[in-house]
């Protein structure tokens, strides 16, 4: 079966099916077999009963205590079973299964598997797999179900059961990687990854076929922005630029000095522009480092210099942000600079004023989202973009706007603490400058780190805050088995949360799966302080400025990593009050105390990304949250830190050769240079 068969050709797969594969973005028998399972069901050894953790899917194995009973409505009926063992007894409760009664009728042992959760009379496990007699167990023990992504209409069941058929009737790929570097980096062939990939036998068989595929990913990664770098370095410097008086004096004139670093990276972009080659330049800062005023200082002398520039924001919520500031900053100081908003929202008529305006060069800076660089924006000298890490502006954007007539400089921001190392290979086509200090007047977060019994307190202490006029963020982590019950799993903390705080006090909730319209309406509101508590997944957008809010609660903190955690804590502290971060762990574990312990002490995005680096294991991929960054499909820069470099190694030796390897690889198709 070849990649490009439509996959409504598999045995089972109907219109219907084939509209709801279509909206996780699979289409054909490819898209399908490269549909990675976002985790694994691991059926590990039973655990004590007085060792369960809440939040967490546990297997207990002991004896059947009392009688089962059988409680509530004909509509919701809930059978309660105790189950006993040497250490304690554990409630467990099955929704619509009144036949259980019957079943566990002889008593005797049982094996059970199912979600800890709790309630008022304690620790309660949810509708569990059940494995009676307990030899059951044994058959699954050790083995890994794969978990997918899923849209509202299609199970699990349905997608492995597709994959399994395409892997099947899949014809022996041939292998992309060259034989030398397949064995010097001991990696798995492709055929043996795609397969351990989906369905591992174990967790070695996981671990190795991963470990393939990461590597093949990383590997085109950098091929493509090392080719990338080559293009970048040929491109002359069509928009020369002198740093004018007037910024300077701007810059004289604002009520706080800039740290040294803001003053060394200034430098270093003012030289890159007034250079013989266009700028391509990332700047990366930790959190309130203050990185958004040197992107304006580059802006503003752009304009000053008769040119045009833009800042590309990821959310509409943002890009107004940037608008009003910047627009409020050039009011301030008298600087007769005409800043242009152009959103996709945008009426027809609003966006064809806008666009008479950058076409004339009445306009000089425009902040936008993704809507800059649609096909109806004509600009009259555009010579600087600024973007950030979520819409890198690579090749493809540079062409755009080549063919409109210009190459402009590039400015990527990151707030993304990445160790030196690893930023030199992910952002291989980009000159890299770091603000490593913060502003003198940010307040340092005060943290602190407790277990499940501190969350009564903590929503006291939130009530304050918000008396004094104060807002608070709750986030959840997804942790349902179905991709489909993130947004009930949020919807239901802010249910609870609003009975806890009151009437009073309005709370709500943001998800992944709402409308693009909907978050910024309810992030806009949250701006307002018409919303004072938000319950989100980590949907919450990076740079999002909200000087009000001054406590942010984490939920499950031990199933994130440590960077994206410090990410999350980055959502308060923008302002002139003190402010709060609770990690809320579950796990009793000591190794994850000590982990998180290293966020209580630290407020260093730097020095906190090296210790995620260095803590991480292989088995914590079955534990913690990936970060996200650069969006890679397998990958994880922190977690794969080690293959990553590997990669890179492997890079210089295939550029070095004289084989172009890379048309035996397949594009890259994650967040980089080469595609936003």
């Amino acid at each position: 079966m070849i990649e490009k068969t439509c996959i409504k050709e598999l045995k089972g797969i109907g219109e219907k099916t084939q509209r709801l594969f279509e909206k996780v973005g699979v289409s054909t028998v490819g898209d399908l077999i490269r549909y990675y399972p976002r985790g694994y069901d691991v059926y590990e050894d039973p655990v004590p009963v007085s060792e369960v953790e809440e939040g967490r899917t546990q297997t207990v194995s002991g004896a059947i205590f009392g009688r089962v009973q059988v409680s509530g409505s004909t509509k919701m009926q809930v059978t309660t079973l105790y189950v006993k063992d040497l250490t304690g007894t554990l409630k467990v409760i099955w929704f619509r299964m009144p036949f259980l009664r019957s079943t566990f009728a002889k008593g005797g042992a049982v094996t059970l598997r199912g979600r800890v959760v709790r309630r008022k009379e304690g620790l309660v496990m949810e509708h569990p797999e059940i494995f009676y007699p307990v030899t059951k167990y044994e058959e699954k023990l050790n083995t890994l179900q794969p978990l997918y992504g899923l849209t509202a209409g299609l199970t699990n069941n349905a997608v492995a059961k597709a994959v399994r058929q395409a892997l099947d009737g899949m014809d022996l790929a041939s292998e992309k990687l060259p034989e030398e570097i397949r064995m010097r980096y001991g990696l798995a062939e492709y055929n043996y990854a795609i397969r351990g990939i989906h369905f591992p036998e174990d967790k070695e068989v996981f671990y190795h076929a991963r470990e393939r595929l990461v590597f093949e990913e990383f590997l085109t990664f950098i091929l493509s922005i090392r080719k990338l770098k080559d293009k970048n370095e040929k491109l002359a410097n069509e928009y020369v630029m002198e740093r004018k008086e007037e910024t300077d004096a701007f810059l004289r004139g604002l009520p706080y000095q800039l740290t040294e670093a803001q003053q060394k990276v200034w430098r270093e972009i003012s030289a890159d522009m007034a250079g013989d080659t266009a700028m391509s330049r990332l700047v990366q800062g930790d959190v309130g480092s203050g990185k958004t005023i040197v992107a304006v200082l580059a802006l503003m002398n752009t304009a000053l210099n008769g040119y045009q520039g833009a800042m590309m924001a990821p959310t509409e919520v943002l890009a107004r942000q940037h608008y009003e500031s910047i627009t409020r900053l050039f009011e301030t100081y008298d600087i007769k600079i005409k800043v242009e908003l152009l959103t996709g929202s945008m009426t027809v008529k609003e966006k064809r004023r806008a666009y008479d305006r950058i076409e004339c060069g009445y306009a000089r800076i425009i902040v936008g989202t993704h809507a800059l660089i649609q096909g109806g924006v004509n600009y009259d000298c555009l010579a600087l973009v600024v973007t950030d890490e979520q819409h890198r502006f690579g090749v493809k954007q540079r062409e755009a706007f080549a063919k409109k007539g210009s190459v402009p400089h590039v400015l990527v921001m990151s707030a993304t603490p990445i160790p030196r190392t690893l930023a030199i290979i992910l952002y291989g086509d980009l000159d890299i400058s770091v603000i490593d200090e913060l502003p003198a007047n940010r307040l340092p977060i005060k943290n602190c780190v407790v277990d499940t019994g501190y969350r009564k307190t903590a929503y006291t202490f939130m009530k304050k805050q918000i008396a004094e006029g104060r807002q608070c963020y709750v986030i959840c982590p997804m942790v349902e088995e179905s991709e489909t019950m993130e947004a009930e799993n949020v919807t239901d903390y802010a249910s609870m949360l609003q009975e806890e705080m009151g009437d009073r006090i309005a709370v709500s909730y943001l998800h992944g799966k709402m409308r693009q319209a909907e978050k910024d309406d309810i992030m806009e509101r949250f701006g307002r302080n018409e919303i004072q508590v938000l319950v989100s997944t980590t949907v919450i957008e990076v740079g999002i400025d909200v000087p009000n809010a001054t406590v942010i609660m984490v939920e499950n903190s031990e199933r994130f990593g440590l960077a994206q955690l410090h990410q999350l804590r980055g959502r308060v502290g923008r302002g002139q009050y003190q402010s709060y971060c609770i990690f809320m762990s579950s796990s009793k574990a000591k190794e994850t105390k000590e982990r998180l312990d290293i966020l209580n002490q630290s407020n260093d995005g730097f020095k906190i990304a090296s210790e995620d680096l260095r803590l991480r294991g292989p088995g914590d991929l079955f534990g913690i949250r990936q970060s996200g960054l650069m969006d890679f499909k397998l990958g994880d820069v922190y977690q794969d830190a080690k293959i990553l470099q590997m990669a890179n190694e492997a890079a210089d030796d295939l550029l070095n050769s004289e084989i172009d390897w890379m048309k035996n690889l397949p594009d890259y198709e994650g967040t980089s240079s080469v595609i936003i």
